[in-house]
């Protein structure tokens, strides 16, 4: 859908599609290849030991190498972007439906230059538990406006360097970024950012989810991000 709004206006969406990536090859040819139509894609690459390079450079991606760190290699990203907008996407987030159409209205407003706005999520599992979560998910962003990394994140250039851009935390960079931003800033886009559901049939979807509670609850704490990172073995 991309590619068709690009034939119609004659323009490709001004968006920079930020991909932080490590060891990522399974995921990331679907999730590049669903994001054509944009100015660019740049894939932040953390010193994948696979093909992630190699698939990133044969579908169009610009590669840049960074030091390993999803907030180091984002601001990287950041910071080596051409677009006016920046798209900041996980390697194993698929953006799905209507989104072409929901960038393309949300950048066309110049009153949205100060928002940021989030994708709905989704998981690409058909089970209970993926519905389930994504009701949590729905309800944590609609009350607590809290959208993590995995529903991507887009936000103007401008905004980002006036809110100081994402900081070189090991995890809980995203959190921290959209509390910057603050709640009233946020617009959560109908279309869908579909996100692989690997890691919670791996470990669990108990598991993974309290996971993540715990590494949230303790950034609420006060817990610096590094030190949660090391009690959760990332």
């Amino acid at each position: 859908m991309a590619a068709d709004i690009a034939e119609q206006t004659g323009a490709l969406l001004d968006v920079s599609v930020i991909i932080p990536t490590l060891n990522a090859a399974p995921q990331l040819a679907n999730t590049l290849s669903a994001c054509r139509g944009v100015a660019e894609m740049l894939v932040v690459d953390g010193g994948s030991t696979d093909e992630t390079v190699a698939i990133a450079m044969r579908l169009g991606a610009r590669v840049i190498a960074s030091d390993r760190g999803r907030g180091v290699q984002l601001h990287r990203g950041a910071s080596e972007a051409r677009g006016s907008w920046l798209l900041f996407l996980h390697a194993d987030t698929v953006l799905t439906g209507s989104w072409p159409r929901d960038l393309q209205d949300f950048t066309g407003q110049a009153s949205n230059r100060l928002r940021v706005a989030a994708f709905s999520f989704g998981l690409d599992d058909s089970s209970a538990s993926a519905r389930r979560l994504e009701r949590i998910v729905t309800w944590r962003v609609r009350h607590l406006g809290l959208p993590y990394g995995d529903q991507g994140l887009l936000i103007h250039r401008e905004l980002y360097r006036l809110l100081g851009g994402y900081r070189a935390w090991p995890l809980m960079e995203d959190v921290d970024l959209v509390r910057r931003a603050g709640r009233r800033r946020l617009t959560v886009l109908a279309a869908v950012a579909r996100t692989s559901a690997t890691r919670f049939r791996q470990e669990g979807w108990r598991r993974r989810s309290w996971r993540n509670f715990g590494c949230l609850a303790l950034y609420f704490l006060g817990v610096s991000p590094r030190v949660i990172a090391r009690l959760y073995g990332k």
